[in-house]
């Protein structure tokens, strides 16, 4: 079996290992192999782009045409797109294709790793069939097609006098009763 990735150069790079660091906690990433494998498949297309602007290979415009439809089904939005728009794409722009991430986007969870959650469970459908893998790259024409496999989950609130509900705060927001609103008549 082929490694889907490659590893960095310099494994202990400071700069490098925070920067994944904040990535992966921005889009939910498991460890740092899902990171590099989308850094991977970036360079791939990236690497395919120079080549077609440098005009090397045999069958220039069929590679072209292929690379641009695989960008524009997954990456970029824009029906003008060239190869010169290709080489703009950065890792951010491949992670938030991933499903995680559109879940997470559409508040089907209430965070990141909820969503990863969700669709390990086989909680969440694409098109009416169950996708188990949170680094399913979605489409723009399956993103409308996202949602909940059978029935949908009720996300429950957290119980009260927890950390991340207060219960002061509560008792603030409360509207007060006809009877104490009034002052008393003497």
């Amino acid at each position: 079996m082929r490694k889907r990735f490659e590893g960095p150069k310099r494994l202990w790079d400071k700069k490098r290992i925070e920067d994944e660091k904040a990535l992966r906690t921005e889009f939910g990433l498991k460890n740092a192999r899902e990171l590099w494998r989308m850094q991977t498949m970036l360079r791939r297309i990236r690497r395919e782009a120079r080549r077609l602007l440098s005009s090397k290979g045999k069958d220039l415009e069929r590679r072209t045409e292929q690379l641009l439809g695989r960008v524009k089904k997954f990456l970029i939005r824009n029906p003008d797109l060239k190869v010169d728009d290709v080489l703009l794409l950065t890792t951010k722009d491949i992670l938030g294709r991933r499903l995680q991430t559109i879940v997470a986007r559409k508040h089907l969870s209430k965070t990141v790793r909820g969503a990863r959650q969700l669709i390990t469970h086989g909680h969440i459908a694409v098109s009416g069939n169950k996708v188990t893998s949170p680094s399913y790259l979605v489409s723009f024409s399956e993103e409308d097609q996202i949602s909940w496999f059978k029935k949908p989950i009720q996300l429950a609130a957290p119980a009260e006098g927890t950390a991340s509900t207060p219960v002061k705060a509560e008792a603030a927001e409360e509207p007060a009763t006809p009877a104490e609103a009034q002052p008393e008549a003497a």
